[in-house]
């Protein structure tokens, strides 16, 4: 195998298709050492405002999008005893219980998610930008391709500036597909490669792995998600890399691990990281 854990996951109850039994049982047959189940942690005011929202109704995970702190809590607490649980009943493959976070830059969050972690305690935190505040309105990047072209160009500049934040703040053991507006096929233009390649200097700056994201190859591109500019300038700079699946369901699970890591050797990229040194990396003070 390419890498014997995974550990960006999603299970029912947030986002997934399938329990964390069912994806934990999923991780074994595939032979994988350790699991982590890393479901969505957003908190903002306004996020049920979002025309996202909408679809997640719809879609039937709209528990997902959180209004307060406490209402997240209210979800994860449970969400987390249960892991641990099924850890006590499944000695053979470690279950690591982690969040994909989306950060908001005020003060009140900063305090909000300190106060979460310190009461949760996850054994890792994924760095993710799902979405951007653009004239008041926070929109998920699937919103960018419903508007014009200058405040595409805009809300994609912002969200290129959220992901050097997720950097910055030095909160977070690796960071999420890069180039997630390619699922609308925006961002792709070579007018971008500067704001990316200033991207990637400030991530090798400050050691943050990402990760390669097979779920890229679902929509066509045959490319994970970074693409291949990306991961080129990825090698350029040595920036540590993991491979993830980011499943919904078990039929994601593992799926595509070699070809990623197959292209993105091709691409130059060599400095794969452990599991030990993705877990220890994260600051211990948020």
């Amino acid at each position: 195998m390419a890498q014997d854990f995974t550990l960006h996951t999603h299970t029912i109850g947030f986002d997934g298709k399938n329990t964390p039994e069912h994806m934990i049982a999923a991780a074994r047959n595939a032979g994988f050492k350790t699991i982590g189940i890393s479901n969505h942690f957003i908190v903002h005011p306004e996020i049920r405002r979002t025309k996202m929202y909408g679809a997640a109704v719809a879609g039937g995970y709209s528990t997902m999008y959180n209004t307060s702190f406490d209402e997240a809590l209210a979800k994860f607490q449970p969400h987390y005893d249960e892991l641990a649980r099924l850890q006590d009943e499944n000695p053979d493959i470690r279950i690591l219980r982690g969040m994909e976070v989306d950060r908001f830059p005020t003060d009140a969050w900063a305090d909000g998610f300190a106060r979460a972690c310190e009461i949760l305690k996850p054994d890792y935190l994924i760095g993710a930008a799902h979405f951007v505040e653009y004239g008041g309105t926070v929109c998920n990047v699937h919103d960018m391709a419903a508007v014009d072209a200058k405040i595409r160009d805009e809300m994609l500049n912002i969200y290129w500036k959220n992901i050097q934040e997720l950097v910055k703040s030095g909160m977070f053991n690796w960071i999420a597909h890069l180039d997630l507006p390619k699922k609308k096929n925006l961002g792709e233009h070579r007018k971008w490669d500067a704001i990316k390649r200033e991207t990637i200097k400030i991530i090798a700056k400050s050691g943050v792995p990402v990760e390669i994201n097979t779920s890229g190859y679902k929509i066509g591109t045959l490319q994970p998600y970074p693409g291949t500019n990306i991961m080129k300038m990825i090698a350029e700079y040595n920036v540590p890399v993991l491979i993830s699946d980011d499943a919904h369901d078990v039929d994601r699970i593992g799926r595509d691990f070699q070809l990623a890591f197959v292209q993105a050797r091709n691409n130059g990229i060599k400095n794969f990281v452990s599991l030990q040194k993705l877990l220890d990396f994260r600051k211990k003070t948020l």
